[in-house]
């Protein structure tokens, strides 16, 4: 995936609504230096610096969709405690609803607490429920899961086995979500996978398929042959083994597979990583992505969320960023009109003065350049409004263009003059002016003003049109000339 496509895909996020299923925990780090042995036992004495309580379990997850920028509902049961409190709270300043947390009196809110000095974990304190569901209210979340499974557009079940994700919760949000027609992604655990049927997806990594195919995973015979065992037993359209330093492995109905290799980068703590995967995943689906390549997507948030200490989150930026490592060149100033609208508005309330012009910029030369340089020095950054292949036809005949939109794209974009460019298939920009707002129009000194397309839109709001001189010369249809007089006879 580029740049562009990502950046698009986060673009619109917040129209996404996703479920979460799961079990609920608390995440407590006291980070301290430990560098004496107590006098009383052999053992270190830590001294706590700074102390932090993050959602856990199923709540990282969900964490992790709110920061990917989607809207987030929980279906789950704490206990009626300070814990449980606690986690309600955290939620709500993250504006996740929380309707379908259900409060259970006879139940402890699991809260996990891991003393960590000088990177290192020392210890780790659990208190935790780990009993099934009372009936009554596993009822409660099946009829809830039912009612509501219609507002999403995916349900995710995260597994941490604390008893929320009974057989019977299990098979009531398949049914759900079957009955609607959206997908189930299961983060899973235990040996038994059969108890996910029904399922789109199942993200185990290599020591949990191992358990549940009863295979031991040594190459790539193997790992295809659990895929077979797990898929089969479990009725899964897809199945995304997660394989650490050797990436992941997506396998689907009719025998497709597909091997991603890890990101390479420095790895603090793989904890968590597994929920960044299935919110990442969850988020790709439900934009319209292929299984694929959501796996993709989820697989650099993986890659980041394993470079930081704990259970953490993963933000888009982060995401375009790391994109943008394997196209350090024009990709990054090609953007589409969502995105790059957000962009604008951002540099605007940042006081910068925004130029726009437009044209084909077929076989690019020198009278461009020029041309170009001189919009820039204009305002504070130039977007270029490029017409597309077949806007180019329509306008300039259909031998034309020589040069694919593509090319003249990142041509363009390697320009340190130009900030930002789009492509337009419409035959004029007034669509992209009258969306973009710029402070000043570019156009060429072949128009008048009164022929410049979008000036009434621009001048409405007090923005102003600037002619600029071509060089003289200098432009496409003279260099085609030159190029038929000198090789035709040839």
């Amino acid at each position: 995936m580029d740049r562009t496509a990502v950046e698009t895909l986060f673009a619109h996020t917040a129209e996404i609504r996703c479920l979460v299923v799961g079990d609920l925990m608390l995440d407590e780090y006291l980070w301290g230096r430990a560098d004496r042995i107590s006098p009383e036992a052999p053992v270190q004495v830590v001294d706590v610096i700074r102390e932090e309580l993050r959602l856990g379990g199923a709540g990282n997850v969900v964490h992790n969709l709110a920061a990917l920028g989607a809207q987030v509902s929980v279906c789950s049961v704490v206990g009626d405690d300070h814990n449980g409190r606690e986690l309600l709270e955290r939620f709500c300043h993250h504006h996740i609803d929380t309707r379908a947390i259900f409060l259970d009196p006879h139940r402890r809110t699991s809260r996990k607490t891991r003393v960590v000095a000088a990177h290192q974990q020392i210890v780790r304190i659990d208190r935790e429920s780990r009993e099934v569901l009372p009936a009554a209210v596993e009822q409660q979340l099946c009829l809830w899961i039912a009612a509501h499974a219609g507002e999403y557009r995916v349900i995710v079940l995260s597994d941490y086995n604390k008893g929320v994700l009974t057989p019977t919760v299990i098979a009531a949000a398949v049914s759900a979500a079957a009955a609607v027609g959206i997908p189930v992604l299961v983060d899973p655990k235990g040996a038994d996978f059969t108890r996910y049927a029904g399922a789109t997806l199942l993200t185990p990594n290599r020591k949990e398929a191992e358990a549940a195919s009863g295979i031991s995973i040594a190459d790539a015979a193997s790992l295809a042959e659990a895929a077979a065992v797990i898929m089969n037993a479990s009725g899964l359209q897809h199945l995304l083994i997660t394989r650490s330093e050797e990436g992941m492995s997506l396998f689907s109905q009719g025998g497709e597979v597909v091997h991603i290799p890890t990101v390479a980068r420095e790895v603090f703590d793989v904890s968590g990583a597994g929920d960044t995967v299935l919110a990442t995943l969850a988020v790709g689906i439900a934009s319209g992505l292929t299984m694929a390549e959501s796996a993709c997507l989820a697989n650099i948030a993986a890659g980041i969320a394993v470079g930081k200490l704990g259970t953490s989150i993963v933000t888009p930026q982060e995401i375009i960023d790391t994109v943008s490592l394997a196209h350090k060149d024009s990709h990054a100033k090609i953007k589409s009109l969502d995105v790059l609208s957000a962009l604008i508005a951002a540099e605007k309330n940042r006081g910068k003065r925004v130029v726009f012009t437009n044209g084909c910029f077929d076989l690019l030369h020198f009278g461009h350049v020029k041309y170009l340089q001189k919009a820039r020095n204009l305002g504070d950054l130039l977007v270029l409004g490029l017409n597309s292949d077949a806007s180019v036809r329509r306008l300039k005949g259909p031998k034309r263009p020589l040069i694919d939109q593509d090319e003249r794209a990142h041509l363009l974009a390697a320009l340190d003059c130009i900030d930002y460019v789009i492509v337009f298939d419409e035959d004029t920009p007034l669509e992209l002016i009258t969306a973009l707002k710029p402070h000043i129009l570019a156009k060429g000194g072949d128009y008048s003003l009164d022929g410049v397309v979008g000036r009434e839109v621009v001048e409405a709001y007090g923005g102003r049109v600037e002619l600029i001189t071509f060089v003289d010369g200098k432009s496409t249809t003279n260099i085609i000339e030159r190029i038929l007089e000198l090789y035709s006879v040839e």
